[in-house]
């Protein structure tokens, strides 16, 4: 994979275009639609942080006014001319576009800027290659690229003669080597689809295993570098990496946490979301992002301090939806307050303005205790109500309801020991026998 990925077969170079090493100085090119999703240049900004996170050196932006991207090259015909000067005056070795390009628009815009051309799904699966730590990271970042390069391999070989028609012995060498690493690409996504499906079972019955013996799970989610990670660390006394750069997190984290009340919580957090999320990443990204849609509560947790925050709201509730996550009981943390002025109103349109909400500083640790006040309160309404006594000898089920339960009441009587509060559902079974 690795030869394939970074070495041209025949002449023992880097393959022009495939996802590889981030380029070293790049220009970043947009265009500006009549009525764009967001703002371009704050667009602009956000792919500049992803390509800083990625080590590479922005030198220059360029941004078009079109109604319709140029079928073959995105940008009209002066624009890709600008913008091949501009490549020369300042040396650069790639253009990144904030978009996700067709096939043939990367060939073209390749072949007439005579460098390496990105689009905005490239860029973010650079930075997950770099990122990815584990086996299963890994492995979901190997899929998700090869998702990628498949569609793209053909101009990888524009340098070699072609032939067109004939039979299979009259073709040029490149179409030959093309259906070589066609067919190579697709046994090894044969191959990372297997593992990952191992994977996935695994994940399952793990899941399974702590939805009837273990705590509540409270996955973290949100949006990428809104503070989920700083956050999982305050919550849980953790030391999970946590950088101000997007995608900071990549593999998911699960840590124990404790409310006010002694129940005993797991808190997941996993890869941040963002606009445009590419659809190969949600695709191989599946198994850990399940983890979101199987957990008893989310907690959304929202960079309140953004410009751009009913964006970033409304690109985490499109991805939440397609993982199948939506109707899920969920709290919003507001975070990063202690950036704001403290008389700033914060309102929110669409599902985020109905939620409960806790301002927070998970830097500070403003506002946690109230978050984790809320977050109990949210977890006992889909508890079940018990009151009970437990015989002396079945100390057991005492230490459960302690371990997963919310107690209101304990006291000692002659017949064992009297409990009044909250036990999850899945928990809750053998006491009601009692």
């Amino acid at each position: 994979m690795a030869e394939l990925m970074n070495k041209d077969h025949n002449e023992g170079r880097p393959m022009q275009g495939l996802l590889s090493e981030a380029p070293a100085r790049a220009i970043l090119v947009s265009i500006e639609t009549p009525e764009p999703a967001w703002p371009v240049n704050d667009s602009l900004d956000e792919l500049e942080q992803l390509a800083v996170t990625a080590k590479v050196t922005c030198v220059d932006r360029i941004v078009q006014r079109l109604g319709t991207p140029n079928s073959a090259t995105v940008l009209g015909s002066g624009k890709v001319e600008e913008l091949a000067q501009l490549v020369q005056f300042h040396d650069c070795d790639a253009v990144i576009f904030d978009l996700e390009l067709k096939p043939n628009q990367h060939r073209n815009l390749e072949r007439k800027l005579e460098v390496q051309v990105l689009d905005r799904t490239a860029l973010i699966l650079i930075i997950f290659g770099q990122r990815a730590r584990t086996r299963e990271g890994r492995l979901q970042v190997e899929l998700a690229q090869i998702d990628y390069n498949l569609p793209r391999l053909t101009r990888q070989w524009s340098h070699l003669s072609r032939q067109s028609g004939g039979g299979t012995n009259q073709r040029g060498e490149g179409e030959k080597q093309i259906e070589v690493d066609r067919r190579m690409l697709r046994r090894q996504r044969d191959q990372l689809l297997l593992e990952l499906e191992q994977v996935r079972s695994q994940r399952q019955l793990h899941r399974e295993r702590r939805k009837y013996a273990g705590a509540p799970v409270v996955a973290l989610v949100g949006y990428t570098n809104a503070g989920k990670s700083t956050l999982l660390n305050r919550l849980a006394g953790a030391q999970t990496l946590s950088e101000d750069k997007l995608f900071a997190t990549l593999d998911p984290t699960i840590r124990r946490a404790r409310l006010q009340g002694g129940q005993e919580l797991l808190l997941t957090d996993t890869v941040g979301f963002i606009q445009r999320l590419p659809t190969t990443l949600v695709a191989a990204f599946r198994a850990t992002l399940e983890e979101v849609a199987e957990a008893d509560l989310l907690v959304h947790v929202v960079d309140a301090s953004h410009p751009n925050v009913q964006h970033q709201i409304a690109a985490v509730e499109e991805v939440l939806e397609e993982i199948g996550a939506v109707g899920l009981p969920m709290v919003l943390a507001l975070n990063k307050i202690d950036r704001l002025p403290a008389d700033m109103p914060l309102e929110f349109e669409g599902i985020a303005g109905t939620l409960p909400r806790v301002s927070v500083s998970a830097l500070s640790g403003v506002g946690v205790e109230g978050l984790l006040s809320c977050i109990s309160e949210t977890l006992m309404a889909q508890f079940d109500a018990l009151d009970v006594t437990i015989p002396y000898d079945r100390g057991d089920l005492v230490a459960q309801f302690h371990q997963f339960g919310k107690i209101d009441l304990e006291e000692y009587r002659e017949s064992g020991t009297h409990l009044r509060g909250y036990m999850p559902t899945n928990h809750s079974g053998l006491f009601k026998v009692l």
